[in-house]
């Protein structure tokens, strides 16, 4: 099972690296959300999806995006209905 991980440059960093180099003492695969021109992070992940570098306030409205497309991409893969996913109506009532 591929593990997601959001590698942007913070104060939480070096914290996530370190949880990344658990994962892969376990044999795990991991994909990683990086800020561009973090070229460390490609040595110790097995993908790499660059974003542009922006402030640590609005890094995380720009990071959801590729995560968004990323959710899309493997439901459609799988054969999931993307348009009318399973337990909507338990969450969305509508009056």
């Amino acid at each position: 099972m591929p593990t997601v991980v959001l590698a942007l440059k913070g104060r939480r960093y070096e914290k996530i690296a370190g949880n990344v180099e658990e994962i892969k003492a376990r044999n795990g695969v991991v994909i990683a959300l990086a800020s561009e021109g973090d070229r460390g992070i490609r040595q110790r992940v097995d993908e790499v999806i660059y974003i542009p570098r922006i402030s640590a306030e609005l890094s995380p409205i720009l990071a959801v995006i590729p995560l968004q497309l990323l959710a899309y991409y493997i439901a459609a893969k799988r054969g999931c209905p993307i348009d009318q996913p399973r337990n909507l109506a338990k969450s969305v009532t509508v009056e």
